[in-house]
């Protein structure tokens, strides 16, 4: 990989969730939250020729002709195709938006159901099957084996956090939760940060957690200071086999800035790079206010409580393109 900006390599602790000793697995990911806010995550449950079966279908339908990808276009729910340049994550050292294209897929409801109403939640939008055959179908199933994986390192934080284990389990939280599955895809595109181009530009993550699938392309990098000056970024090795998890910025809300929410970034090397992020949040009506274990008389909580569905929506609308300007386009 070409070096940009003089980065180094990060070193991120590993946790294996197959390991018997949850203690040193919370002690592990307790030291990583108070660092980095990243870290591998190992044994997880999801076979690798599973996970290259998902590759390989995500790969398929980046190879499709735009005009068939441009028939999924991504909808008000945040469902379905996005292209290169739609995402704007870092407007002020930004020229154009993200050198990616993506796929976003949800949880998916029915739209006769009550629940399609809520803002993250509806059907899908869908490849015709007999263009990408089984391509539903291997979505469905990773998104659900993700969940679990998530679940997973949920009880991990909360143990770290001197929490219940089950905290994040319940029924308002990860019960029924807004977990999205996006495919990525950076074209081959060399980012140069002195011109203001970047496979994805700085940015934290909006939600609880993120795990992130990789092919063997470098190119995600680490910010563990955002107010240093001059910035020092990290590249973030991909490691085969494993998620490389993340904490977005509303647990790190929801701890009173005890545990961080980090800044990355995604610079592209002139090889064509895939990976798959899964974002993990809690239901549309949690409510995320101050943990009783983060706060204190001499730590009062720093943030309002507020909706999950509210903040994700804000979240969502700061970073995206209006859909309006599609529909100019294709008048």
């Amino acid at each position: 990989m070409v070096q940009q900006n003089n980065t180094q390599t990060s070193f991120l602790n590993c946790i294996d969730l197959s390991n018997p000793d949850i203690n040193q697995s919370v002690n592990l990911l307790k030291q990583a939250c108070l660092d980095s806010g990243f870290f591998y995550v190992v044994n997880h449950g999801i076979s690798q020729e599973f996970m290259d079966g998902v590759f390989a279908q995500s790969k398929r339908f980046f190879s499709l002709p735009q005009k068939e990808k441009m028939k999924l276009l991504r909808n008000e729910k945040h469902r379905g195709y996005t292209p290169v340049l739609d995402e704007l994550l870092d407007p002020e050292n930004q020229v154009h938006g993200d050198y990616k294209e993506g796929y976003y897929i949800g949880v998916e409801v029915d739209e006769h159901d009550p629940e399609s109403q809520k803002p993250f939640y509806g059907p899908n939008r869908w490849p015709a099957s007999d263009i990408l055959p089984g391509w539903r179908e291997t979505m469905e199933r990773y998104h659900h084996q993700a969940l679990e994986v998530g679940k997973a390192v949920g009880r991990i934080i909360a143990l770290a956090l001197d929490l219940d284990a089950n905290f994040f389990d319940r029924p308002e939280m990860l019960g029924e939760p807004i977990a999205t599955l996006r495919l990525l895809h950076y074209e081959g595109q060399t980012s140069d940060p002195s011109k203001g181009l970047y496979g994805a530009g700085a940015h934290t993550d909006y939600g609880l957690i993120t795990l992130l699938a990789t092919d063997s392309v470098s190119g995600l990098q680490i910010c563990k200071d955002r107010d240093a000056k001059p910035q020092i970024w990290e590249d973030v090795a991909p490691l085969k086999g494993a998620f490389i998890v993340n904490l977005g910025d509303m647990l790190e809300r929801w701890s009173n800035c005890v545990f961080k929410s980090t800044l990355h970034r995604v610079l592209g090397n002139g090889q064509d790079r895939y990976s798959i992020a899964y974002f993990i949040e809690p239901s549309h009506d949690c409510l995320v206010e101050c943990l009783p274990t983060c706060k204190s008389d001499s730590n009062p909580p720093k943030f309002p409580p507020i909706l999950c569905r509210d903040y994700l929506s804000q979240r969502y609308d700061d970073t995206h393109a209006d859909l309006n300007v599609y529909k100019k386009k294709q008048v």
